[in-house]
């Protein structure tokens, strides 16, 4: 039950739902937070270096007198540090046209050499996540830029050269703005989840309804309530599978109810001609019997009148099958229970058949089981019988206690025969089932074994054919005890 909870269909239809809609959710917030982020970023880093074109522009004069770098670059650094909280910045004088970086722990960011040689030739910029094991780390804004525009001294060019100027601009607002986007994206998915989720059972449970009433009515069809209709709802595909489902199973409710009709009076057929039969072939038999008994002064020795008994004979014992297969079928079959000595039952089966020297017959002599009599024997007439007809020598029947614990009695009919033929082992027990070199002319009807099995279901046991090792036939039964039950 587990394993189908975890694999059903509603299972599968809501994890797909809310997979769409966990993607869908997904996708949109990365392409929010990717734009939300570059506009943050972008609006901050153009805030900061229009401050600091303005700043330049409005410190820095057109014409410079001699050796006012330091000056300059003092103003400098304290207009642009004070443009905004959170920046710091810091001037380097130009010395001879060399270049020069800003010392360690001027800026929150240091700044390499390569990213100083890079403002020499204009304003340029970066963004530097300074680790800090508190925060995890700080984001920073990064400006370089040499001041041009100016005039100079021809003959000292270098003492009315500005200096550098490096402003390192804290990005942390926008950082806790994105963080705080950042988290109402994340309330928002999964608020769009639970949304997805419940709808999706919504959906399911509007899918699985019908189905799970389909599959209730297939099963009750299967066992046999050919009667079972399911409601239609709607006009979708699943109200034109009800639909289907309630034709089909009318179209085999009619069918069904035709054949059964149809095998009922063919049974009752069998079971009337039968009855009709029995008593003129009783009289045919006895005197189809007689007429031999004369006939053997006769020249030819009464061969015809012997012929004629003989088949007059089985065509009795067929009428005979025939009704007692009528009667399983009328399920008008009962048991008459007793304690039967099984070895004295198996003695006087073979008997009264004439087949007591024919088969080798082992078993314990005090085993007692209680079953029906009439029927065992039966049973063990029809099993040795087909034995000796089809066949050889030595034919051996044992008997006993069942191996397991299972009680009742263990029958074990063998030969030395060929065996049964491999289109034959399956349907053996079958009505009028016989080898196919036999289905032309046969002594048997084809009914022994098939009234066996019915005998040995009756009592609620088991009857099995197979070949044996040795070569041969070998038919094992099994019928129960019998215990508590009262004879009928």
């Amino acid at each position: 039950m587990r394993r189908r909870w975890f694999t059903g269909l509603r299972v599968r239809l809501v994890a797909a739902f809310t997979a769409v809609a966990l993607l869908a959710a997904v996708l949109a917030s990365g392409i929010s937070y990717v734009l939300m982020r570059r506009m943050i970023l972008q609006r901050a880093q153009e805030a900061v270096l229009s401050d600091v074109r303005s700043i330049l522009a409005e410190q820095v004069p057109v014409s410079l007198p001699p050796d006012s770098a330091p000056l300059v670059g003092a103003a400098l650094a304290e207009a642009l540090a004070a443009s905004a909280p959170g920046r710091k910045a810091v001037a380097v004088p130009l010395t001879g046209g060399e270049l020069g970086v800003p010392p360690p722990g001027a800026l929150d960011v240091p700044v390499t050499r390569e990213f100083a040689r890079r403002s020499l030739g204009g304003m340029v910029f970066q963004r530097v996540v300074v680790k800090d094991r508190a925060a995890g780390g700080r984001p920073y804004l990064l400006v370089g830029t040499r001041v041009t525009g100016y005039a100079t001294t021809m003959e000292e060019p270098w003492r009315t050269t500005p200096p550098m100027v490096f402003v390192s601009a804290s990005l942390g607002r926008e950082a806790a703005d994105l963080r705080l986007f950042t988290r109402a994206l994340l309330i928002a998915d999964a608020a769009a989840l639970a949304a997805a989720l419940g709808l999706a059972l919504l959906a399911t449970r509007g899918v699985l309804v019908p189905v799970r009433r389909l599959g209730a009515a297939a099963r009750a069809l299967g066992a046999g309530e050919l009667g079972t209709r399911v409601r239609v709802d709607g006009r979708d595909e699943l109200a034109d599978l009800a639909r289907t489902f309630n034709g089909t199973a009318a179209a085999l409710e009619r069918t069904v109810t035709e054949l059964r009709a149809m095998e009922a009076a063919s049974r009752r057929f069998v079971a009337d001609v039968s009855h009709e039969l029995r008593t003129p072939l009783t009289s045919m038999v006895a005197m189809t019997g007689v007429l031999a008994e004369e006939a053997a002064d006769a020249p030819d020795g009464g061969g015809a009148a012997r012929l004629v008994a003989a088949e007059t004979r089985r065509l009795g014992t067929l009428v005979e099958n025939l009704i007692e297969i009528s009667r399983f079928d009328a399920g008008a079959a009962a048991l008459v229970l007793d304690d039967v000595h099984v070895a004295a039952a198996v003695g006087a089966a073979l008997e009264a058949r004439g087949w007591r020297e024919a088969v080798a017959v082992e078993g314990p002599a005090d085993l007692f089981v209680r079953l029906d009599p009439r029927r065992f024997d039966v049973i063990v007439a029809n099993l040795a019988g087909n034995a000796l007809k089809h066949g050889r020598p030595p034919v051996t029947l044992r008997f006993g206690p069942p191996e397991d614990a299972a009680g009742g009695v263990r029958v074990v009919v063998a030969d030395r025969g060929p065996g049964l033929p491999g289109d034959l082992a399956a349907v053996v027990f079958d009505r009028f089932a016989k080898a196919e070199a036999a289905r032309s002319r046969s002594e048997g009807s084809g009914l022994g074994l098939s009234i066996a099995k019915e005998n040995a279901a009756l009592h609620g046991g088991t009857l099995d054919a197979a070949n044996g090792p040795d070569g041969g036939a070998v038919f094992t039964l099994w019928l129960p005890d019998g215990e508590g039950e009262e004879p009928a």
